[in-house]
């Protein structure tokens, strides 16, 4: 697709179709990389996008044994008592 490059303020800028747009999921902030002469545009996700999903998998495949049980034997009070997971 070929499109113009257009002044907005001082700035200059592409405008992209809403269909482009919501084939890659963007909502309304976009990750800009430059790989070499490319301007590569990525949606923002989040950083444990997908993590529930594969984890609620592994309980259903029996995939998610602890693997160091010693680490659970060893703790200290600061694992058992003060630590805490805070879910975004």
């Amino acid at each position: 697709m070929k499109t113009k490059v257009i002044k907005i303020g001082n700035s200059q800028g592409i405008r992209l179709p809403k269909v482009i747009l919501c084939q890659i999921g963007v909502d309304k902030e976009v990750d800009l990389e430059v790989e070499k002469d490319r301007i590569v545009i990525k949606p923002i996700r989040s950083r444990r996008s997908g993590w529930r999903e594969a984890f609620e998998k592994m309980a259903i495949s029996k995939d998610d044994i602890l693997l160091d049980n010693d680490a659970v034997l060893n703790q200290s009070k600061w694992d058992n008592t003060e630590w805490e997971w805070k879910d975004k």
